[in-house]
């Protein structure tokens, strides 16, 4: 097994060596669906050095005898595991590798150090009995084959956080077979950004796909603070049946540091749709494929990334499936078509507004 896999090279029976987020992200290019490009470094880079940095007998002296009912002594021994994984050398040829291929993103997309997502893709996630979700670490905003090597490494320890590491000791899980394949993905710079349902989310309609669209990073859609520009598409024309352009007084944009700040924005634009019909139709088309592809209604995570060329910039964050509509009966949806169907949307690959843990 090779210790890069780019998602487009994905196929099924590599679940097992890059994890469930690599998977998803690698079964949606497959399908078409044009997520941020990436790779990811699999279970086998991971097992290399391992290897060679002969971390079993490093964990099996630490770890022997750990009392999990002792919090301090478990903060102390994970943290020393951590501190451990985060210096250990890589083998030369996985190293070369992983920066290799993050040279090669930055060179796909024109950016010199291009700024990355660095995500835990554990193999644990995965099994029926286990519960992992948040254990793991995202970075976000990473630049440099220094920091990306840096980053993955910090993945790999966060295998050892202490409730994680608790979890394995009550499970029974032995502490040497847990593995972890990280995921390298091209962070996105919106020039707008929102989501769409593949349904009207206030009476349920199958026949249309709802966007809701702002300026910006998606954050001001998400959390209700702007009111978005709000667009009902036909689902077999793609035509724009009902749309509503709302005032957008602010947007959340990125720095030249890699932090995001709220800004206002001049009145022209502000009253401005924050999307053109061949972007709206490209949304729509982008909807309705993920809806055909996981075979129900989907809530779709979506963004226009300014690094990318006019007509290939819409991409796909997130799909789910939709759940306002299908969990609700439909009297009761008709009647609180008020409520902002938004707030069950959580921030994605494209909220660079704190790197979160991530399971």
């Amino acid at each position: 097994m090779s210790a890069t896999m780019w998602f487009e090279s994905y196929w099924p029976g590599l679940k097992a060596e890059v994890g469930g987020k690599a998977a998803s992200l690698g079964e949606m290019t497959g399908a078409g669906l044009p997520v941020p490009p990436g790779f990811a470094v699999t279970t086998a880079g991971y097992r290399a050095a391992h290897d060679g940095a002969d971390l079993d007998a490093t964990l099996g002296r630490l770890l022997h005898g750990l009392d999990v009912s002792d919090t301090g002594q478990v903060s102390r021994v994970c943290a020393q595991i951590r501190d451990i994984i985060r210096a250990m050398p890589l083998p030369a040829d996985i190293e070369t590798s992983i920066r290799t291929e993050y040279s090669t993103l930055s060179a796909r997309c024109e950016i010199n150090d291009l700024p990355v997502a660095v995500r835990s893709s554990a193999t644990s996630e995965d099994s029926p009995d286990a519960s992992f979700a948040g254990e793991h670490d995202t970075y976000l905003w990473v630049r440099g084959a220094d920091a990306v090597v840096d980053a993955v490494r910090r993945c790999w320890a966060s295998l050892f956080t202490d409730r994680a590491t608790c979890y394995r000791v009550e499970m029974g899980y032995e502490h040497r077979t847990v593995e972890m394949a990280v995921v390298i993905q091209k962070m996105v710079r919106p020039i707008s950004a929102g989501v769409a349902f593949t349904l009207n989310p206030s009476n349920g309609d199958r026949s249309q796909i709802a966007i809701d669209a702002s300026w910006g990073f998606g954050e001001s859609v998400v959390s209700g603070e702007v009111t978005p520009d709000n667009f009902l598409v036909d689902k077999v024309l793609l035509e724009v049946s009902k749309r509503e352009i709302s005032h957008k007084a602010h947007e959340y944009r990125l720095t030249d540091h890699d932090s995001v700040e709220k800004a206002g924005i001049d009145p022209e634009r502000a009253d401005a749709p924050c999307l053109t019909d061949r972007q709206i139709k490209a949304i729509a088309l982008l909807a309705k494929t993920a809806e055909k592809h996981y075979g129900c209604p989907q809530d779709i995570e979506w963004a226009v990334d300014m690094d990318l060329p006019e007509g290939e910039n819409v991409i796909l964050l997130q799909a789910r499936p939709e759940t306002v509509w299908s969990k609700k009966p439909r009297q009761s949806v008709a009647g609180g078509a008020d409520k902002n169907p938004m707030a069950s949307i959580v921030s994605t690959l494209m909220n660079p507004l704190y790197a979160r843990k991530d399971g």
